[in-house]
């Protein structure tokens, strides 16, 4: 099943169901107006969206539409949680080698995670808005996925049946502010904007075998300015599954229907498939020359994520955004 939540002029939308292929779309208002509603009581809501799904790529929908990416808000546009994990160690173990710092054994056993801002999602095409290019503005491609309710000491195998649903991500860094903000040793703040999701979120069987021990087993393509940059896939290499990542989350507390967790920028050991965020670039550069040569990005710039099946169809739709600055006083009026 796929899900997207389309804007109406409200903070959360409404919600829809999408096409396998992304064509067409039918509100789902009779059914759930907004998706945290449908999380909230998942086991009463699925069933009737999923017929709703059915009859929508059986061509029955009455009242079926064109798909619009573009009209498209996060599919959850704010949520109750959203927490960021780190799980392709090669990639942590690979920035701390470029500035010459030990990686300490325990990243390999115990994942590292923060808490992004939740209030404030954006959409697929979105604008990043960034106050300044001397932030260092870097994309991160990762994925996601959107939990159930999950009770506090769950263990990996317990937590399943609780992924309801994954999305793509584009979780912006502002490189050049994240080393003062990590020395006062509390973490993450003002630099991590906005993040921004894929148009649809989809069940795990959407995936098909491509879904198997928690990961997700195809290719995340990332282009930037056109260019590709990278296509490694999101299940090789990943240290900690999202099972293990919520694990993570529920040890001391509850986790609650509708907590978005990532998975961290994608990385694979094989370079050739190139970088999901441009600090891993850098890291190469600067271990090879001494110097990274690769730039952060600049105001019009853009960057493209998106996966696909084994026979070319886009599967959550692509995130397509552009880094913009801080509109005038005047435009805002």
């Amino acid at each position: 099943m796929k899900l997207a939540t389309l804007k109406d002029g409200s903070r959360d939308g409404l919600l829809v169901v999408v096409s396998r292929d992304l064509s067409q779309a039918q509100h789902a208002s009779r059914i759930a107006a907004r998706l945290q509603t449908a999380l909230d009581d998942w086991d009463f809501f699925a069933p009737q969206l999923e017929d709703l799904y059915q009859t929508l790529n059986e061509g029955r929908a009455r009242h079926a539409f064109a798909f619009d990416p573009k009209q498209a808000m996060a599919p959850l546009p704010r949520a109750y949680q959203w927490a960021d994990g780190s799980s392709y160690v090669n990639h942590i173990e690979l920035v701390r080698k470029a500035r010459g710092a030990e990686m300490p054994p325990s990243f390999w056993t115990d994942p590292l995670m923060y808490q992004g801002g939740s209030d404030d999602l954006l959409g697929p095409h979105d604008d990043v808005v960034c106050p300044s290019e001397e932030h260092g503005i870097d994309f991160e491609a990762e994925v996601a996925v959107v939990t159930g309710d999950v009770l506090i000491g769950s263990k990996p195998r317990e937590i399943a049946q609780q992924i309801r649903l994954l999305m793509l991500v584009n979780d912006v860094s502002l490189r050049n502010l994240i080393p003062a903000e990590l020395a006062k040793g509390f973490g993450f703040f003002q630099s991590k904007p906005a993040t921004a999701f894929s148009p649809v979120a989809i069940t795990p069987d959407e995936l098909g075998d491509a879904w198997r021990d928690a990961k997700v087993h195809r290719p995340l393509a990332v282009h930037w300015n056109g260019a590709k940059v990278g296509e490694p896939n999101a299940g090789d290499d990943m240290t900690f599954s999202f099972t293990d990542l919520i694990a993570h989350v529920a040890k001391t507390r509850n986790v609650r229907a509708g907590s978005i967790i990532g998975s961290g920028t994608v990385s694979n050991l094989d370079r050739s498939r190139g970088y999901c965020c441009i600090a891993e670039k850098r890291s190469l550069e600067m271990i090879e020359h001494g110097a990274a040569r690769t730039s952060f990005m600049k105001y019009g710039d853009r960057v493209r994520i998106e996966m696909f099946d084994v026979a070319g169809q886009s599967i959550f739709g692509a995130i397509e955004q552009i880094i913009a600055p801080l509109p005038r006083v005047s435009e805002i009026a």
